[in-house]
């Protein structure tokens, strides 16, 4: 078997059961951004991202294990293909370097591929609201990274009660914007309309805004009395799914957080940047309640066949041997909810990102939770404890371009609160 394999041909065997496509560009091309001028971004049907650049994060042993986890066996038939000739065959020698025994290479590269409009390609739905660092660069530059001129921008660097975060270097031009403006410091759910209102003309949001949300992650532990203060990027998708309950039109995340950005050599900065207030926001808050879904709501679709209650915990909270929070006495799961598998603990979500937190694989996302019975044909509603890791589910599933999904935003704090609510616990 020869070593290379051309466009054409990988046009005749991307298809077969027994052949793995790695695509070793940055995720965020995979996702669907044209990095290099193409045409436009996406990837080969099928096709399974491994960056490049991870083997030199992870180191040999670390990368095999993922590979495995990624269901590549060493006699799989792999197809590297990518940018350039240099990166494609810089992560073939890597595989083969791990005894991956049937490596071949797409030479010409995945701009010949895109090169004919007619080839088939694959993309995250809503790949823009998961913006990667150069983008953001561009737009700070003064440069139009769109193709449709943004008008007005607000850059939240996003956090839980704590300024000191901000203050140790953030994004210039970006504000802080505290979780507290957005939801309620006593039940964990989101503000009133006219509450929201104020905090958003106080921040600069209007309807119109492109709001741009990350966060720094410290690695929040439990031994922490504040554990959430330490989980940044987490926080921002709990920001991005209220501003888009609210109406907000363009909400945008940076994958990866902070991390990323600093990462692909971008400043920072401990000036303060303060918001351009505004009058009124132009919204009629909540301009999409669907969003968010009730305890009543909750049971309704527990009750129901074509929807799914998905508990975004970890499974030690799930089978009740932790509640998962210092304010949460009960511990246990609600009955009929599926367990989502979202990592360690509450302020994590390992399942749900690769190890440098920008977002896993849509595909091996879906594909995990079709093993479950979550599908997209089902209006799902996720829910954790106070709504930070459901938040990420859903972001995850909207920018899949999943029509009926939600969030529970009493969560497990809402339900267990109430005695009249059952409680299950143990293994399912």
């Amino acid at each position: 078997m020869k070593s290379s394999i051309s466009t054409a041909e990988l046009l005749s065997v991307y298809k077969a059961k027994n052949t793995v496509i790695l695509d070793c560009r940055p995720s965020a091309a995979y996702n669907g951004w044209a990095l290099q001028g193409e045409v436009h971004g996406g990837h080969v049907p099928g096709a399974r991202s491994f960056p490049l650049a991870w083997f030199t994060d992870l180191g040999n042993e670390a990368a095999l294990l993922l590979l495995n986890d990624m269901g590549i066996e060493s006699d799989a038939q792999i197809i590297v293909t990518g940018y350039s000739t240099r990166e494609i065959n810089n992560t073939a020698n890597q595989l083969r370097a791990l005894d991956f025994t049937s490596v071949r290479t797409h030479d010409e590269g995945m701009m010949d591929w895109f090169a004919d409009p007619d080839r088939p390609c694959q993309f995250l739905p809503r790949y823009r609201h998961l913006i990667h660092a150069g983008w953001l660069r561009m737009l700070l530059e003064g440069k139009n990274p769109e193709p449709q001129y943004i008008k007005r921008t607000v850059i939240g660097h996003v956090n839980f009660d704590n300024w000191g975060d901000y203050d140790l270097g953030h994004i210039p031009g970006s504000i802080w914007l505290d979780t507290l403006i957005l939801e309620d410091d006593m039940t964990w759910n989101h503000r009133t309309p006219k509450k929201l209102e104020k905090e958003l003309c106080e921040h600069g949001i209007t309807k119109e805004t492109t709001v741009i949300l990350y966060g720094r992650t410290s690695d929040p532990d439990m031994s922490q009395e504040h554990p959430g203060k330490q989980a940044g990027q987490l926080a921002s998708m709990r920001a991005a799914l209220l501003l888009m309950y609210a109406g907000v039109e363009d909400v945008r995340v940076l994958d990866g957080g902070l991390d990323a950005w600093t990462k692909a050599g971008g400043q920072v900065t401990r000036e303060e940047t303060l918001p351009t207030k505004v009058n009124k926001t132009g919204l009629d808050i909540p301009e999409h309640p669907e969003l968010i879904v009730d305890t009543p709501k909750a049971k309704e679709m527990l009750a129901a066949p074509d929807a799914e209650l998905v508990s975004m915990r970890s499974w030690a909270e799930f089978i009740g041997e932790v509640s998962g929070y210092h304010y949460i006495e009960k511990k246990g799961r609600i009955p009929g909810a599926i367990f989502g598998n979202c990592g360690s603990d509450a302020y994590h979500m390992e399942n749900y990102r690769n190890h440098d937190d920008t977002l896993r694989s849509f595909h091996d996302i879906e594909a995990e939770w079709k093993r479950n019975g979550i599908t997209s044909d089902k209006h799902i509603a996720f829910y954790c404890g106070t709504g930070w890791r459901a938040s990420e589910s859903f972001f995850a599933a909207w920018l899949m371009g999943w029509k009926r999904v939600s969030i529970y935003d009493g969560g497990w704090y809402e339900w267990s609160s109430d005695p009249e609510n059952p409680i299950e616990t143990g293994t399912p």
